[in-house]
């Protein structure tokens, strides 16, 4: 969580509907490229049952006509088409398969990149956890494969076929091609129909179930010390566990309503054989067509039922895809960018009346805000929690884009230079910066990539890390393991200072620079720092500690947004307010601790 960044940004509001098919459209308008392999994936899907359907109705035919000891030659093309279909449908369905996923795997590669990237460029929130947003990018991702795969592709192959099948029986007999009729629609739309019904509520609460069991996960697993710390592993455990419990409740429950459902469609195929097998005697159908006509039949109605199991997809399929789209129609509050290269001499940053709101109605984050940081200029800010500090912070480092005001690079709109080079301009060490499960020096050359053993050694030092670094066996390839695991909360705050170092922005962002070092550490850090920051290269320290800020040219002191005080250090500890009141505070507290301290 942002220490202080005032009020938490709330997800952007969907545009367009995700309602009854709006969340199919969203997903389908990427299928638009690859339509053509779609159709075709659809094709030789209906080949594919239509060689099955004629496979049975010809062997059946051959074996019925056997029966009567015919000659030979009279058998030679039946049994020469029962072996090319035999074969035939093996080698359709393995080339629907690859011309199926094929299509469908494009398609899920720019869904899930449309999705990772609007989880990127969206800010965090409460209701985006890490668990949740995994649930998304997997599993709800992997709906839209099987919209394709499951419910698309068999659907219209089984819808097809029926059609076919039912003008191939009209030919043998008309009657009992209406029968069939009535059996396929029995069975292709009542049957999907009533599986929707009965298993829409259940499947709904399917995938928000397993993305809060993904959540519970991630919480429990990283959260574990804290949970034991409080006493509250119990609870956390019961809730978890009732929601596993609820969620295989519900896939017991659609499991059942499956197998019900699919009952009804062996009732259904049997009925509508054998009331096709009456309508053809009764037409005077020969024997040998009565037993092809049943046998084609129920492979009919078989391919028809692939329908309910469509339909069953589908209802489980609506609350992932649902998320989906809502990621897929929702506009990001990602800032916009231009294409104006960033100059590659020192930098000009300036903030003109700068005003952030994260909700309608609610207070600024930051109201009216101006700071001038010219090359070299060195400005520290402090203020009460949630005073919009790290607010700041994101817009200076364009993370942010401010609902009124500017924020201007060298006299330029922030938002007019390449997003991709900002960060060589105004950069640094943000809130809650992540480390990575990689080495040290992988972690550290994510700073700048090209940078040499020398440029390393340099940052660490300023960073206080490299005696550290040293002492391992394995020093710069030393893997600090996932989210910094292996090193203590200061060694993983000092790693992502160095890093911040090591790209050397010209505006250099420093948000709690020493979080979690002793005092005297966090001077001899801060020192070592402000030391190694180029003379023509700015910095924006945000410090909760004021010791240390005498050498800064401008203190900025925030309040619910709105800069209360500003000044140099001297000045602000001689005038009554917020600074001189927090400065004896800590100077009280950080004499008692080193009166306490062995």
């Amino acid at each position: 969580m942002s220490r202080d960044s005032g009020p938490s940004p709330q997800p952007a509001t969907p545009v367009g509907s995700t309602g009854r098919l709006g969340a199919e459209r969203a997903v389908l308008r990427l299928a638009r490229p690859y339509l053509r392999r779609l159709l075709g994936a659809g094709l030789l899907a209906t080949a594919t049952e239509l060689a099955a359907l004629a496979l049975m109705s010809t062997a059946t035919w051959l074996l019925m006509s056997a029966a009567g000891r015919p000659p030979l030659d009279r058998l030679t093309v039946a049994i020469v088409a029962v072996r090319a279909l035999a074969i035939g449908r093996g080698v359709l369905r393995y080339t629907e398969r690859l011309a199926g996923h094929d299509a469908v795997l494009r398609i899920v590669t720019d869904v899930r990149t449309r999705v990772f990237a609007t989880l990127a460029a969206r800010r965090a929130t409460a209701d985006q956890r890490s668990g949740d947003t995994l649930s998304r990018l997997v599993s709800d991702v992997d709906t839209v494969q099987d919209l394709m795969l499951r419910v698309l592709v068999p659907g219209t192959a089984a819808a097809l076929v029926s059609v076919l099948a039912i003008g191939g029986a009209a030919v043998v007999s008309p009657a009992a091609a209406g029968v069939l009729a009535v059996g396929l629609l029995l069975a292709g739309v009542a049957l999907p129909v009533l599986a929707t019904v009965l298993t829409r509520r259940g499947a709904a609460e399917v995938a928000p179930l397993r993305g809060a069991l993904a959540s519970d996960a991630v919480d429990l697993t990283h959260g574990a010390a804290d949970l034991a710390a409080f006493g509250a592993t119990d609870a956390a455990l019961r809730a978890a566990t009732g929601r596993a419990d609820r969620l295989a409740r519900l896939e017991r429950r659609l499991a059942a309503t499956g197998f019900a459902v699919d009952a009804l469609g062996v009732l259904v195929a049997g009925a509508t054989s054998a009331a096709v097998v009456v309508a053809a005697l009764r037409a005077d159908v020969s024997g040998v067509l009565v037993g092809v006509l049943a046998v084609g039949t129920l492979a009919a109605v078989e391919v028809a039922s692939a329908l309910v199991g469509a339909a069953r997809q589908w209802s489980g399929l609506r609350a992932g895809l649902t998320r989906v789209a809502a990621l897929l129609t929702a506009p990001t509050d990602a800032p916009t960018a231009g294409d104006r290269p960033v100059p590659t001499a020192a930098h000009h940053v300036r903030l003109d009346g700068v005003r952030v709101r994260y909700r309608e109605g609610a207070p600024p984050a930051l109201d009216g805000v101006d700071l001038d940081l010219p090359p070299g200029r060195r400005i520290a800010v402090v203020g009460p929690s949630g005073a919009g500090k790290s607010t700041l912070a994101a817009v200076l480092t364009g993370a942010v884009e401010p609902d009124r005001g500017r924020v201007t690079l060298d006299g330029a709109d922030l938002s007019a230079y390449r997003v991709e080079e900002l960060p060589r301009a105004v950069g640094g060490l943000l809130a809650e910066a992540h480390v990575f499960h990689a080495t040290v020096r992988e972690n550290l050359l994510l700073g700048r990539g090209g940078a040499d053993d020398v440029a390393l050694d340099s940052a660490a030092r300023a960073a206080g890390l490299l005696d550290w670094v040293r002492a391992q066996p394995e020093q710069w390839d030393t893997v600090v393991g996932e989210d910094g695991g292996q090193l203590s909360g200061g060694q993983r705050q000092r790693l992502a200072l160095a890093r911040a170092l090591l790209a050397a922005p010209g505006l250099l962002v420093l948000d709690e620079p020493t979080e979690g070092l002793d005092p005297a550490a966090a001077d001899a850090v801060l020192a070592s720092t402000l030391a190694a920051v180029p003379a023509d290269h700015s910095v924006l320290l945000i410090s909760h500690r004021l010791s240390g800020l005498a050498g800064f040219d401008e203190v900025v002191v925030l309040d619910a947004g709105r800069v209360t005080q500003r000044g140099h250090h001297d000045e602000l500890v001689a005038a009554p307010g917020w600074y001189r009141d927090q400065w004896l505070i800590q100077v009280a507290a950080e004499q008692g601790y080193l009166a306490l301290a062995p």
